[in-house]
Parts: C-alpha cells; structure tokens; sequence
C-alpha cells in the first residue's frame, strides 16, 4: 500500500512564492517517477511538473522559470517551489507517484493566489 501526504497549500498574494511538500510511505521501488499535478475549477487536471529517481525534470510550459520541483529519494519525498505566483496558478495541487505502469495520488492541496 502506497500514502501520499502532501503539505504547504494556502494563501499567497501575486507575486509570492509557496512550497509544496509530499511523502510518499509504504512499499516503493527506488525506480520510479514523482510529481505534481493541478486541477483548477471547471478545469481538466494538468501535469505541473515531474521529475524521475535520477534527477530528470519535466516542467508545465505555464510554470517553466517560476516553479522548480526537487526531490530527496533517502526520504521519498518531493518539494515543488513555486514563486512569482499568479491568480491562475489557483487550483488543487495534487501529489502522484508512478511506479511502473501504476499511478498513486495525494489528496491533494489547495493553493489560491489572490490580493
């Protein structure tokens, strides 16, 4: 069984930066793929970024230059770093994991820019 628990979300004025934070826990082979997705209202839920066990990172066009994913594989865990935020960048942040052909998601983690 895999857990993700995401942390960070809230509320940020334009221009501010935020951290996401998720821990993944359970049974997790050391070759996988680590993201964040957001789903905004009445829209469809849309990779942020990824990044790979090896360091490889994928960013969202939107976000490239503004947000920066990490991770540290000792603890499996998985930062995003988002700064210069926008109102568009409201959504629910969610966590996932792919292992293989399988996909895990968090909660997920409300973010809201707004003056």
């Amino acid at each position: 069984q895999v857990q993700l628990v995401e942390s960070g979300g809230g509320l940020v004025q334009p221009g501010g930066s935020l951290g996401l934070s998720c821990a993944a826990s359970g049974s997790i082979f050391s070759i996988n793929t680590m993201g964040w997705y957001r789903q905004a209202p009445g829209k469809e839920r849309e990779l942020v970024a990824s990044i790979t066990s090896n360091g490889n990172t994928n960013y969202a066009d939107s976000v490239k230059g503004r947000f920066t994913i990490s991770r540290d594989n000792a603890k499996n865990t998985v930062y995003l770093q988002m700064n210069s935020l926008k109102p568009e960048d409201t959504a629910v942040y969610y966590c996932n994991l792919k292992i293989l052909r399988s996909y895990y998601w968090g909660k997920g983690t409300l973010v809201t820019v707004s003056s």
